[in-house]
């Protein structure tokens, strides 16, 4: 059994990452950045060894203001924490990966949740072996890169509490 780590309401409150090596483009942050498009707004950002995945990307989008993008990476981790949404407990149980894997696929999306962004990604990681894990990503350490291009989306998308499900989940603009 996946051990339990994270709740539903501490699933992305991340600390602070601190960065071994990096150039720094945007204020407090390590990852390069470069912006490629202005229409719409699109970023290149690579992440270098030791660096944290999720608090790298949650800190970009509240230094851009984000608040509707999707992005995809790939690259290499040290070591992550996958999570699996239990449905009987409404919880999401952490699978941890402590060893060097490669990145197959991250794909996700930041939304506007309590004035705020919200990440919301799945990896699928390879392993030397050829065998694969993937699910929701919780943490990612970096090593050696990790090559994101980040998209804004034109319009705004909010996450709401769903009560059936226990979670914060995007809900359309209704007309």
């Amino acid at each position: 059994m996946p051990e339990r780590l994270f709740d539903l309401h501490t699933l992305h409150t991340f600390t602070p990452f601190t960065p071994l090596r990096g150039g720094v483009s945007r204020p407090g942050l390590a990852m390069r950045v470069e912006q490629i498009l202005d229409a719409p707004k699109t970023f290149v950002l690579v992440f270098d060894t030791g660096e944290e995945a999720t608090g790298g990307l949650l800190a970009f989008a509240k230094t851009e203001r984000l608040t509707a993008a999707h992005f995809t990476a790939i690259g290499a981790f040290q070591d992550c924490k996958l999570g699996y949404f239990n449905w009987q407990t409404k919880q999401y149980e952490a699978i941890h990966v402590p060893e060097q894997v490669e990145v197959l696929s991250l794909v996700g999306n930041v939304a506007e949740q309590d004035g705020q962004p919200k990440l919301h990604a799945h990896v699928v990681v390879g392993k030397w072996d050829g065998t694969a894990h993937g699910g929701h990503l919780l943490e990612a350490r970096v090593r050696p890169t990790l090559e994101v291009v980040l998209t804004e989306s034109p319009k705004h998308l909010v996450r709401r509490f769903d009560p059936e499900t226990g979670l914060a989940l995007i809900r359309p603009a209704e007309k």
